[in-house]
């Protein structure tokens, strides 16, 4: 199947209407009826300050990145994306394009995800 990937970075104590927009983006997803997504810590990182950030034990929590990942339809991504601008979150994210699918479903799997079409 074809759709999109979509990578959001956003730092990790960046918050929209007091959550978490890594917590929020993730319910977003999960309302809009988006199969899936995932959030990832970095473990160090710059951005377009070119200041260098680690995870350390010492070092205060909400300076590093965390990354949240949705694989789409072209459908999902236009709601993505339209939920985002009437939220006025600014946001950097990467729109790639991807071909995915399941290997070797089980019958819990819908159709349309698999390589293989489905029987009739």
């Amino acid at each position: 199947m074809q759709g999109s990937l979509f990578r959001f970075y956003v730092h990790e104590d960046h918050r929209h209407h007091g959550r978490l927009v890594w917590e929020w983006l993730l319910e977003q997803g999960n309302r809009l009826g988006i199969r899936g997504g995932s959030a990832f810590k970095a473990m160090a990182g710059f951005g377009r300050h070119h200041t260098l950030h680690e995870a350390r034990f010492f070092e205060l929590a909400g300076s590093l990145t965390v990354e949240v990942e949705f694989i789409v339809t072209a459908a999902e991504a236009r709601q993505l994306l339209e939920l985002l601008q009437r939220e006025k979150i600014r946001l950097f994210y990467a729109h790639l394009p991807a071909q995915f699918g399941v290997i070797n479903p089980d019958t819990a799997d819908s159709p349309e995800l698999t390589d293989k079409p489905a029987a009739t």
